[in-house]
C-alpha cells in the first residue's frame, strides 16, 4: 500500500471530524471532498461506514451547537460578526433569514446543502429562542442527511475516486502540495467574490451620522425598513419615521415609492 493511501487510511476519521467541525465553524475548509473519499474508501478499504458518519454528525452539531449558544448570548449580533468573516457576504443573512421565516426549524434538515445557509441557521435557531431540545434534533438529522449524502456519492463513485487517489499517490509529496494549491485557489477565489461584493457594497451605502441629518429636512430621505419579521420581533428598535417593507415586495412596490427622493433601506 502506498504511504499516502495508508496515512488516508489510519488518519481518516480524525480528518472528516476536524474538516467538518472547521466548515461548519465558518471556516472556508470544503468538507464535501472530503466526505465522498471517505465515501470511497468504505467499500474496498477497512475504514466503517457507521463511524464516518456518526464522526461527521457529531463535529457538525459540536459547531452549530457553539454558534446556536452565542446566537442565545448575543442575539442578532451574532449574525453580524459571522457575516464580517464569512467569505459569502452577500448570501449570509437574507436567504437564511427568509427560509427560516418559511419553514422555522425543520429547515434545519436542508440548510447544510443550501449556500449560506449552513453557518448562519444555528446562530439564528438561538437567537430567536429555539428549544435546545427541537435544534439538537432537527440540526443531527441535517448534519446525518448532509454527510450520508456525500458519502454515498463517494461509494457510487469509488472506483473513479481510488484511481484518483492512486494518482495522488503517484506524485509522492508533491500530492500534498497539489491538494494545498487546489483548497489555496479556492480560498483565494471566495475572498475576490468577498473583496468585489464589499467594493460594490461601499458605492451603495450611508453611513448613520450622515443620514441622521437628512431626516430632519422636509426633502429627506425615504427610509425603509426591510428586516425579516422575526427580525424585528427579537430587535424592536427602528430608525424614526421607517417604513415597513418586506423585502420580496420591493419589486411589486417600487411604483408607489417616490421619484424625487432618494431612498434609503437597511436590514439586519
Amino acid at each position: 500500500m502506498h504511504p499516502l493511501v495508508d496515512t488516508v487510511l489510519k488518519h481518516g476519521l480524525p480528518l472528516v471530524f476536524v474538516s467538518v467541525f472547521l466548515e461548519q465553524i465558518g471556516l472556508p475548509i470544503p468538507a464535501v471532498p472530503i466526505l465522498i473519499v471517505a465515501g470511497a474508501l468504505t467499500v474496498e478499504k477497512d475504514v466503517s461506514l457507521a463511524q464516518v458518519l456518526l464522526v461527521a454528525v457529531i463535529a457538525s452539531v459540536i459547531a452549530d451547537s457553539i454558534w446556536y449558544v452565542l446566537g442565545r448570548r448575543l442575539g442578532l449580533r451574532v449574525l453580524k460578526t459571522l457575516c464580517r468573516v464569512s467569505l459569502s457576504p452577500d448570501s449570509c443573512v437574507r436567504q437564511t433569514e427568509t427560509a427560516f421565516e418559511r419553514w422555522g426549524m425543520p429547515s434545519l434538515l436542508v440548510a447544510k446543502f443550501i449556500p449560506g445557509f449552513s453557518t448562519v441557521a444555528p446562530p439564528l435557531a438561538g437567537a430567536t429562542v429555539r428549544r435546545p431540545l427541537a435544534f439538537l434534533f432537527y440540526d443531527a438529522g441535517g448534519a446525518l442527511a448532509w454527510a450520508g449524502a456525500a458519502v454515498l456519492l463517494g461509494r457510487v463513485f469509488h472506483t473513479a475516486i481510488d484511481r484518483a487517489i492512486e494518482t495522488l499517490a503517484g506524485f509522492g509529496t508533491n500530492a500534498l502540495f497539489v491538494v494545498a494549491a487546489a483548497l489555496a485557489l479556492f480560498i483565494g477565489l471566495k475572498w475576490w467574490q468577498r473583496r468585489r461584493f464589499y467594493r460594490a457594497l461601499r458605492m451603495a451605502r450611508i453611513l448613520p451620522e450622515d443620514l441622521y441629518p437628512l431626516l430632519a429636512k422636509s426633502d429627506g430621505p425615504v427610509v425603509l425598513d426591510v428586516r425579516t419579521p422575526s427580525a424585528r420581533a427579537v430587535d424592536a428598535r427602528r430608525i424614526p419615521g421607517a417604513k415597513i417593507l418586506e423585502f420580496s415586495e420591493i419589486a411589486a412596490k417600487a411604483e408607489s415609492l417616490p421619484t424625487d427622493r432618494e431612498i434609503v433601506l437597511y436590514c439586519t
